[in-house]
């Protein structure tokens, strides 16, 4: 007996969820590679939820997700940075001392914040929150409820494409040409959350989005990297004046800092470059959601 195939919404809940539940085992044994794929899957999990019109049951997984994603995040963050320096002392970039003084100091960080996730991680229940939210969408199919056909669907998502293109364009519009950590921070955030709404039209349309969605991700991973160095020129710079009595150790920290900074100037530039071509994925975007606007 063939088995009844599930609506696309669905089968996007279902798969989302299943990448998740994959890598949280790795999250609690401090995994590298586990904590930035959860950290991922929470996200993509997030932007899915919404189309699912699964009531209270999906605004309680998507709050879950949401939960996750805070307790990963700043453990990925550590992550990153002690990665990066890694990087920074096989180029012979950065002194050995340096390197050491912050790597102990993120070891003890990533240790407090570890356990804070692990026990976030356990409390989450995603197979009871995964049956409640299909349970309610079988309810609702079940009594001709359903929030949408597979049309609509589509149709709703584009449209919520379209108002994240636009925020994205307004972002890139505010951040202009200058130098304004904060403001490419804003950049990259819309970035990522257009993707993950395009990754969901491409895979319920079947649609050949894949070259834009790429274009959003170089985009994503430039403005990450720029940001991981900000954030690691930060924590450097608090090191660095609990360090003060060590004069050689604080000018270490400093060069560290000033090349920091002229890499992420570097970065910059590179953004600049791509932001026409990130101006016209937008456009495109919003001209497709306002077809689907007017013909609803």
């Amino acid at each position: 007996m063939a088995t009844r195939r599930s609506p696309a919404p669905e089968f996007l809940l279902r798969q989302r969820i299943a990448a998740l539940k994959r890598m949280l085992p790795g999250t609690r044994t401090g995994d590298v590679r586990a904590t930035h794929h959860a950290r991922v899957a929470t996200r993509r999990l997030r932007a899915a939820v919404p189309l699912l019109g699964a009531g209270k049951a999906g605004r309680r997984l998507a709050s879950a997700a949401r939960e996750l994603t805070r307790v990963i995040g700043p453990v990925r963050e550590l992550d990153v940075a002690h990665g990066l320096l890694d990087e920074l002392k096989a180029a012979g970039q950065v002194s050995n001392a340096a390197v050491s003084y912050l790597r102990t100091a993120i070891a003890d960080e990533r240790r407090a914040l570890h356990r804070e996730m692990v026990r976030s991680v356990e409390e989450c229940d995603l197979d009871r929150l995964q049956r409640k939210t299909l349970g309610t969408l079988e309810r609702r199919s079940s009594r001709k409820h359903h929030v949408a056909d597979r049309h609509d669907q589509l149709a709703s998502v584009r449209r919520r494409a379209a108002r994240r293109a636009a925020r994205l364009e307004a972002a890139v519009d505010v951040a202009g040409s200058i130098y304004l950590p904060e403001r490419l921070h804003d950049v990259r955030i819309a970035v990522k959350k257009l993707r993950y709404v395009l990754e969901i039209v491409r895979d319920l349309s079947g649609s050949r989005a894949e070259r834009r969605i790429q274009t959003l991700k170089r985009t994503q991973d430039l403005l990450g990297r720029l940001h991981d160095f900000e954030v690691l020129i930060t924590r450097t710079r608090a090191l660095q004046a609990a360090a003060v009595r060590d004069l050689r150790l604080s000018s270490d920290l400093d060069q560290l800092v000033r090349y920091l900074e002229t890499e992420c100037r570097k970065l910059h530039g590179q953004y600049i470059t791509m932001r026409r071509t990130l101006l016209d994925i937008c456009r495109r975007v919003e001209t497709a959601g306002e077809r689907y606007e007017a013909a609803s």
